[in-house]
């Protein structure tokens, strides 16, 4: 590795310190918000590492990830080690290998705890990792679900391989308007902030769920998980939106 880059693995004792760079501003509900979620999901084996540059006081990148039995994807991963998210920023950063140090970090880890490999979805989404990062590190392919989810895999060891779990079979389960979310993504707890605003203000009815264990998150309506807007067993978002967007779906939808 080169001597000008430097990997922080972060815990509950020095995370004041060292900051992932997808958080908000530490002022905002969110940034509270995923920090309480991260305390209570470290003790189930999740990791954090950010990658720093030379003298830079903020890092470039990081990556989360955790053992696949508390994966917070609706996927079935137990015994592999699975990727939550990764990102390098800004985008001058990107390109030049940093996020490969990154997933071989995991890979790492991985092989140290035993595991079968390494597991990711990936979307072509502006909001998850693309596959083609994985592709250069000896990932596969092994499953794939609407819009452009895939499931990519990194095998250690010769096992049943990872899949995607039911969400279509769970969406029967949501009447009327719903939006069914966790807390593992700061952007997602600021987004529901701002929707149930505009939810107040023109005088809708939804409901509103938060999935709370990895357990209730593998069987959410949707691979991603994290946040879900729901009608009458129809998915119309499968990730965090503004209020306008909002609005412009159930104005089609509901025909306001």
């Amino acid at each position: 590795m080169d001597s000008n880059i430097k990997i922080i693995s972060v815990n509950s004792e020095n995370i004041s310190e060292y900051k992932p760079v997808c958080f908000i501003n530490p002022k905002n509900e969110g940034y509270q918000i995923k920090l309480e979620w991260l305390k209570k999901t470290f003790p189930k084996g999740l990791k954090i590492k950010l990658l720093y540059m030379g003298n830079e006081k903020k890092p470039i990148g990081f990556i989360e990830y955790i053992p696949g039995k508390y994966a917070w994807r609706a996927v079935n991963a137990s015994g592999y080690m699975f990727i939550h998210c990764i990102w390098i920023s800004p985008n001058r950063h990107k390109e030049k290998g940093y996020g490969s140090i990154l997933v071989k970090e995991c890979i790492k880890d991985a092989e140290k705890c035993g595991k079968y490999g390494v597991a990711v979805v990936t979307s072509e989404g502006s909001f998850m990792a693309g596959k083609a990062l994985f592709l250069k590190n000896g990932f596969q392919s092994v499953a794939s679900a609407k819009p452009s989810f895939e499931l990519m895999v990194k095998t250690l060891k010769k096992r049943s391989l990872p899949k995607f779990r039911d969400c279509e079979k769970q969406l029967s389960k949501y009447k009327g308007l719903n939006f069914i979310y966790s807390n593992q993504c700061p952007w997602v707890a600021r987004s529901i902030k701002d929707l149930s605003k505009t939810v107040k203000e023109k005088r809708l009815k939804v409901k509103i769920t938060e999935l709370k264990s990895a357990e209730e998150i593998q069987n959410a309506p949707s691979i991603y998980g994290t946040f879900n807007l729901v009608y009458n067993g129809k998915l119309l978002a499968d990730h965090y939106i503004s209020s306008r967007r909002f609005l412009n779906i159930i104005e089609k939808e509901l025909k306001l």
